[in-house]
Formats: structure tokens, sequence, C-alpha cells
């Protein structure tokens, strides 16, 4: 991956509302591959306790995102199919790696995974996008 385009990235991010409401981190970049970072915080809980669908949802679309796009080609989201496998506990630290798993000119597709900070498995998605044989708007 280009390094400027590397930095482009960590740079966007880091400026981007959406993630700095979550409190999104873009950690790694290279082609084809992202690692985002969250902290579950208590405004993140649902109405039982548990962590929110849509604040998980948050994380892996970022890293999803940032993934599809690494190559310099802006792609967008076509299909997004989660399974959440447990709640996080409270305070710990969230960790979605996206890893691309096809990619052709028109499309490509991504295996994401969230973590907690001790290993254990949240939750799991196989997306998918369309690549839109566009540059990146900031590139």
């Amino acid at each position: 991956m280009d390094e400027d385009l590397r930095r482009t990235f960590h740079s966007r991010v880091e400026r981007e509302p959406f993630a700095s409401k979550f409190g999104l981190k873009l950690l790694e970049i290279e082609a084809g591959y992202s690692k985002v970072a969250m902290q579950f915080t208590p405004d993140m809980e649902n109405l039982f306790g548990l962590a929110h669908g849509g604040a998980l949802f948050a994380l892996i679309d970022e890293a999803f995102e940032t993934a599809s796009n690494s190559h310099g080609t802006l792609a967008v989201a076509l299909n997004m199919n989660v399974t959440y496998v447990a709640s996080p506990q409270p305070g710990s630290t969230l960790y979605a790696e996206a890893r691309e798993v096809s990619l052709t000119r028109k499309t490509a597709s991504y295996d994401i995974k969230v973590r907690d900070d001790k290993q254990n498995l949240i939750a799991t998605c196989m997306a998918l996008v369309y690549r839109k044989g566009q540059p990146l708007p900031f590139s």
C-alpha cells in the first residue's frame, strides 16, 4: 500500500465525525486489510445493559470501509451479514479486523471479526462491496 494513502486514511479517520462519536481508532491498514479499535463505554449499552448491536456494527463498518477502500478505488457496501456471538464486558477494548477474501474489478468480499482485549470473539461479519472504478475523492 502506498505510504501517502496510508497516512491519508489515518488522518481522515481521525477527523471523521462518526468515528469521533464512537471513539473509533484506525490502528492498521494495508491493501485489503484494516484493524480498528473502540472502547466499549456505558453509553453504548442497550436497554438490557449489553452492547448495543448498532455500536458493534459501527466498529465493523469502519474496518470494512477502510479495508475495502484501501486499494485507492472507491468502494461502497452492497451487503453485510453480521452474527453477534457475545456481548463484551463493560470497559473492554474491542478490535475489528477486516480481511479481504476476494477481489475483482467490480466487487470484493471481506471477513470481519470483532474480538475483545482478551481475544474473546464478539461478532463476525461477511461483507461485500461494489468497486466503482473511481479514485477516492481525497487521493
